[in-house]
């Protein structure tokens, strides 16, 4: 083994190094995310800013699809960085989730290719085949689309087949099973039909149960896994709570989706069944945290890793009804994808730079530990900055708009002049630059943390896992 400190593959297992890939292209696709976030942002203010070179429509494309596509390229890397170790075996068939990761990065990289260049084409099948598919949030091309399964295929092969083998632990069952749904869920988005109301209904079994269910679910897999290495947490806690998130989530996930259905022309019982049932669904998650916190008390709370461990109204329909499609529904959309899910992948990518550095010394008094304290600060301060100048806009719209104005083309212009809404798109990008920064001092923190530490990694007490 190298000497604490030195970044090398040799720390790692095949999972691993795997996972270090998909970390990097995640990183690479965060920063993305956060550019083409920033540039949107200043045609808010500045609408004319590269009009007919690269115009909001595109720019709000790239930065929403970025965002889909490096938190999954983050999740498939944090499952394959705990593969083996909660399997107890290496993971079977790794060479075919190599090739399915070159596959996927180059795709990617395709896409947005056409995106930057192409952009829009004809209203043929071709465009959705080889352009856009004109699905907001899946706007990826059919062939894209197609390839996503595959490779989600393939990867549900190497963990099923390595847990089928090694150790099969309760964490591993609903992670095995949550991929079989990550798989088919998206086949809906592919289906086609004439009828908008029916295009939006599969639409939205994409979004809200393959975004919302089977990636909520996986996250909590991972959260499970990361609260044991990291806190010491006993695993029936965990796992418990594992298995009251998948009884919410899928329990009452289909009727959690009734809450978007008022949009495409359902009964109004959706009303109260949808937003009842969708405002179920992220209890397990915070309860798994905060009971977690007050068992790993008996070891006073001693982390192994401190950087890993650096909307519920809105979702009702009787409110969404007036916020809807306003700056509301970002305010929302920003703060759930970042509190839910970024944070999970940014926690795993410090636990892989740890072991990654020869299980170097990552709890209190860490070297250089600023770094990663203010990134941390940055990227919560920008994200609520941005989120509560959107609410304000929003609030403004949903009044303006939609309350006073009743909806119409002449509201919908004088809310956009309001002076409320113009102060909060500002506020947004002053946010957004705080969140640039802190994106930045992650990367380098990612880069040099650990480097010129010599201690060894604080060893937590641990369960022996059976068969």
């Amino acid at each position: 083994m190298a000497a604490l400190g030195m970044l090398t593959s040799a720390n790692l297992n095949g999972g691993q190094k795997l996972a270090v890939k998909y970390f990097t292209v995640a990183i690479a696709l965060f920063g993305a995310q956060v550019l083409f976030g920033m540039l949107a942002g200043i045609q808010y203010l500045k609408p004319d800013f590269l009009f007919g070179i690269l115009d909001f429509s595109v720019n709000r494309m790239l930065h929403v699809n970025a965002m889909v596509v490096w938190l999954l390229f983050g999740f498939i890397g944090s499952v394959y960085w705990m593969l083996e170790d909660e399997s107890g075996i290496p993971v079977v068939g790794l060479g075919l989730g190599n090739l399915i990761f070159w596959i996927f990065t180059l795709a990617v990289v395709v896409v947005v290719v056409v995106y930057l260049l192409v952009q829009v084409g004809p209203g043929e099948q071709s465009s959705i085949w080889l352009i856009n598919e004109g699905r907001e949030y899946i706007e990826a091309p059919r062939w894209a689309d197609i390839g996503i399964v595959v490779c989600v295929l393939a990867f549900f092969y190497n963990v099923a087949a390595t847990f089928a083998k090694g150790k099969f632990t309760n964490i591993g069952g609903v992670l095995v099973m949550d991929l079989i749904a990550l798989a088919g869920l998206y086949l809906a988005g592919m289906y086609y039909t004439p009828n908008i109301s029916m295009d939006q209904h599969w639409w939205w079994w994409v979004i809200h149960l393959w975004v919302e269910a089977t990636w909520e679910v996986l996250v909590g897999c991972l959260m499970a896994y990361g609260l044991i290495k990291t806190m010491g947490v006993r695993r029936k806690i965990v796992e418990t709570w594992l298995y009251i998130e998948v009884a919410l989530m899928f329990g009452s996930g289909i009727l959690g989706l009734g809450h978007h259905y008022f949009w495409i022309g359902t009964p109004e019982y959706w009303f109260t069944i949808g937003g009842f049932f969708s405002a179920l669904e992220p209890i397990p998650l915070v309860a798994m945290v905060v009971h977690a916190v007050f068992d790993a008390g008996h070891h006073k709370l001693k982390s192994s890793n401190n950087p890993a461990l650096g909307g519920f109204m809105h979702t009702l329909p009787q409110i969404n009804l007036y916020t809807h499609g306003t700056q509301w529904t970002a305010s929302h959309g920003h703060l759930a994808f970042f509190g839910a899910y970024a944070t999970m992948v940014i926690a795993f990518f410090y636990m892989a730079i740890q072991k990654w550095r020869g299980d170097v010394w990552m709890g209190a008094n860490l070297v250089g530990a600023w770094k990663w304290k203010w990134a941390i600060f940055m990227l919560h301060a920008g994200m609520i900055t941005m989120v509560m100048a959107m609410l304000v806009s929003g609030y403004e719209q949903s009044q303006i708009e939609r309350a006073i104005g009743g909806s119409t083309w002449m509201a919908y212009f004088a809310g956009q002049e309001h002076r409320w809404f113009m102060q909060g798109m500002f506020w947004r990008q002053i946010g957004g630059w705080m969140f640039s920064i802190g994106f930045v001092l992650l990367v380098w923190d990612m880069i040099t943390i650990g480097k010129r530490e010599t201690r060894a990694a604080y060893v937590l007490p641990t369960e022996t896992v059976t068969a």
